[in-house]
């Protein structure tokens, strides 16, 4: 199952950060490992399902929105 993250307004600005930690741990994995070394997450991880390229989109969506609320 995929998180919708569609509407990030309505994230507190903890759990903003969490994601927006997460992802930047999940990308540094992405350039460190191969594809066949990358550890898969387990589904119920909030970033499961999401590639490279989704991550990064989904991180630039994160800092506009927390730059809104700051």
């Amino acid at each position: 199952m995929k998180k919708d993250y569609s509407d990030l307004t309505h994230f507190t600005d903890k759990k903003l950060r969490t994601l927006r930690n997460n992802i930047n741990n999940r990308l540094v994995s992405f350039k460190s490992s191969s594809e066949k070394s990358l550890k898969s997450l387990p589904p119920s991880h909030m970033l499961h399902g999401l590639d490279e390229g989704q991550c990064k989109a989904l991180l630039e969506r994160v800092y506009k929105e927390l730059r809104k609320r700051f």
